[in-house]
C-alpha cells in the first residue's frame, strides 16, 4: 500500500493506492470468518428471538392479570417494535457510515440489551409498547452496522451463501424463543404473570455474552481506508493474514489491480441521496420492491401466526412453541440448502425463482386455510414449505441491497431500504392482519395472505428485469466507491 498525495496530517483528502479489498477477497475460509459470523450474525438470532417471543407468549399476554391484551393490542405492540427498527436503522445507519462499523454495533447491541430487559418489567400496554419500540431501535441499528461489516469482511466468492445463512439464523432465534416459551409458560414452573416476563431475559442474557465476543472483531479495513486511516487498515489485514499463515494456509497472490481512493471524513447526505436515488435509481427500485414484499410476507404472517393457532384452532398458549419449532426449522434450512445457488447460478434467476415460488405457495396455503381444508398440523407443514423457500427469498433481499451500493453509503442504503420496506410492508402488516383475525372470518384473513402473495410475485418480476448480477464479484466492482480516484 502506498499514499500518493497527502493534503493534511490525518490523511483526509489524500489519494491512497491499496490492494486491501483484493487481499480480503482472496482469503481462504477460516476461523476469522467463523468468528465474524458468530459475533455479528447473532443480530438475526436476537431478532428471531424477539419476534417469536411476542408471538409465542401472545396468549399469556392476553391472559395476564396485569396486561390483558387483545389481538389488536398484540398487533399494535408488534408494529411498535417494527417502527422502532425502522427509526433505529435510519439513525444508526447514518452514524455507521460516518463514525464506523465497530462503534455502532456495540452501541446498538447495548440499546437492545437494556430495552429487552426493561420489557420484562412492563406494567401496562403503553409501557410494553415503549419498551418494544426501543428494542426495535437497537435491532434496526444492528442490521445496518452488522450487515455492512459482514459484507466488507467476507470473500466475494462465498458472499451470497454466507449472507443468506446469516440472515437465515433469524430462525435459530425463533427456535430458542419457542423453546423458552414452552418452558417459561409452564404454570407448574412459574406463575402465569411471571413466565412471559422471564422470557425476555433470554435475549438480555444472550446479548451480554455476544457483547464480549465482539471485542475481537476489527473495524472494517475498507471503511478505514476511505476515512484516511490507511495505516490502521494495513495493520488489521496484516494481522488477519498472519493468523492464516500460522494455521498453515498458503495465501494466493493478489492479481487484481490496486484501488485508488480519495479519503474523506464523511459522505454528505445530499451525495447519499444523489447516489441512491439518481445514479443507482434502478437498483433502488429493485431494493425497495424486494424489501417491501418480504417485510409484509414475513411480518404480517409470522407476527400473527400464534393468533391463528389460538383463534381458529384452539391451541393453548403454552403449546404454541411446539408449532413454531418446525416452522423455524424449515426457515433455517431454506437458506442453507438454497443459498449456494445464489453464488453459482446467480442472483437474478434465484431471486425470480424464490420470490415467485414462495408467493404462489402462500396463496395456495391461504386458500386451504380459508376453506378449512387443513388441520393444524397440516397447516404447519404447509407453512414450513412456504417459508423454506421464502426464507431464502427474504434473506436475498438484504443481500441485494447491501452489495448494490458504494461502500460510503452502504450502511445508510441498508437502513433506507430496510426502513422504507419495513414501514410499508412490516409496520402496517401485523396490525392489518391482526385486525383481520379479529373479524373471526377465514375468508377475511385470506385477503391478507393474497396481498402478500401478490407483493412477492411482483417483486420477482422487478428482480428478473433489473437485479444486478453480483455473484463472485468484488464489492468495488459491483458498485464503484464514491472515493474512487481516476
Amino acid at each position: 500500500m502506498r499514499q500518493d498525495t497527502i493534503s493534511d496530517a490525518t490523511g483526509i483528502g489524500s489519494v491512497i493506492e491499496t490492494d486491501i479489498p483484493a487481499r480480503l477477497d482472496r482469503l481462504p475460509w477460516g476461523r476469522f470468518h467463523v468468528l465474524v459470523i458468530a459475533a455479528l450474525g447473532v443480530t438475526w438470532i436476537l431478532d428471531g428471538l424477539e419476534v417469536t417471543l411476542v408471538g409465542a407468549i401472545s396468549g399469556a399476554l392476553m391472559e395476564s392479570p396485569t396486561l390483558r391484551f387483545t389481538n389488536t393490542d398484540i398487533g399494535l405492540a408488534s408494529s411498535a417494535y417494527l417502527l422502532g427498527a425502522v427509526i433505529g436503522a435510519l439513525v444508526f445507519g447514518w452514524l455507521t457510515d460516518r463514525l464506523g462499523r465497530k462503534k455502532l454495533f456495540f452501541t446498538t447491541l447495548t440499546i437492545y440489551m437494556l430495552a429487552t430487559i426493561a420489557t420484562a418489567f412492563s406494567w401496562n400496554l403503553w409501557s410494553f409498547i415503549v419498551f418494544r419500540f426501543l428494542t426495535g431501535t437497537g435491532i434496526g441499528g444492528e442490521y445496518t452496522a452488522v450487515n455492512s461489516t459482514i459484507q466488507e469482511l467476507i470473500p466475494a466468492r462465498v458472499r451470497g451463501w454466507t449472507d443468506l445463512v446469516i440472515n437465515g439464523s433469524f430462525w435459530l432465534g425463533a427456535a430458542i424463543g419457542a423453546l423458552g416459551a414452552i418452558v417459561l409458560l409452564d404454570t407448574s414452573l412459574l406463575p402465569g404473570d411471571f413466565g412471559w416476563r422471564g422470557a425476555f431475559a433470554i435475549g438480555g442474557t444472550l446479548s451480554a455474552i455476544i457483547f464480549f465476543m465482539r471485542l475481537w472483531i476489527p473495524e472494517s479495513p475498507r471503511w478505514l481506508i476511505t476515512h484516511g486511516r490507511a495505516a490502521e487498515a494495513g495493520k488489521i489485514i496484516d494481522g488477519i493474514e498472519e493468523a492464516f499463515r500460522r494455521k498453515g494456509f498458503i495465501l494466493a497472490s493478489v492479481s487484481a489491480a490496486p484501488e485508488r481512493l480519495k479519503t474523506r471524513t464523511h459522505t454528505p447526505l445530499w451525495e447519499v441521496a444523489t447516489t441512491i436515488l439518481n445514479i443507482y435509481q434502478r437498483r433502488a427500485f429493485v431494493g425497495f420492491s424486494l424489501m417491501a414484499a418480504q417485510a409484509y410476507f414475513y411480518n404480517a404472517i409470522f407476527f400473527t401466526y400464534a393468533l391463528i393457532l389460538t383463534e381458529f384452532y384452539g391451541i393453548p398458549a403454552g403449546d404454541i412453541g411446539w408449532y413454531i419449532l418446525p416452522f423455524a426449522l424449515g426457515n433455517f434450512l431454506g437458506p442453507i440448502c438454497i443459498g449456494r445457488w445464489f453464488d453459482t447460478w446467480g442472483r437474478r434467476p434465484m431471486l425470480l425463482l424464490t420470490y415467485t415460488v414462495s408467493g404462489l405457495l402462500l396463496a395456495i396455503t391461504g386458500y386451504l386455510f380459508a376453506e378449512n381444508l387443513v388441520t393444524v398440523r397440516q397447516l404447519t407443514a404447509a407453512w414450513v414449505a412456504v417459508f423454506f423457500v421464502g426464507s431464502a427469498a427474504a434473506s436475498a433481499a438484504y443481500l441485494t441491497v447491501s452489495e448494490s451500493f458504494p461502500l460510503e453509503v452502504r450502511a445508510l442504503a441498508i437502513a433506507l431500504f430496510y426502513s422504507v420496506g419495513t414501514g410499508v410492508g412490516g409496520v402496517l402488516g401485523p396490525f392489518f392482519l391482526g385486525h383481520l383475525i379479529d373479524s373471526g372470518s377465514r375468508a377475511t384473513v385470506l385477503v391478507g395472505y393474497l396481498i402478500g402473495s401478490a407483493l412477492m410475485i411482483g417483486a420477482a418480476v422487478v428482480a428478473a428485469c433489473w437485479a444486478v448480477a453480483a455473484e463472485g464479484r468484488p464489492l468495488e466492482d459491483v458498485a464503484k466507491p464514491l472515493a474512487a480516484a481516476e
